[in-house]
């Protein structure tokens, strides 16, 4: 399983409020849908007015080629289409990791 992990920055014309809820909302109901999609998670900051970034994104697949079959589908574009009107695209880190748990007691 691969993930990728994104620290979001919001377009300038939002809020952080507006953007948290665009993107946990409207924006979200179409990223679940996202081909092969294995977990999807959304973190907002606590403080965000202390924060570096509006938001951390995981994305969690099989591995990358089905992360890569996802974002070349229809929903993919959709997805990236619908996120660069309240994102600022590529403003922040992006990574492709392998996870290794260590304590899960969820």
């Amino acid at each position: 399983m691969i993930t990728l992990v994104e620290f979001l920055v919001r377009d300038d014309e939002y809020s952080h409020e507006e953007f948290a809820e665009r993107w946990q909302g409207d924006h979200a109901d179409i990223a679940r849908d996202l081909p092969g999609l294995k977990r999807y998670s959304t973190s907002v900051p606590v403080n965000p007015d202390d924060a570096e970034y509006d938001g951390v994104l995981e994305l969690t697949f099989e591995d990358g080629r089905a992360l890569n079959d996802a974002f070349e589908s229809d929903v993919g574009q959709e997805v990236m289409d619908d996120a660069a009107e309240f994102t600022d695209p590529g403003a922040g880190p992006r990574m492709v990791v392998e996870e290794t748990v260590h304590v899960d007691e969820t």
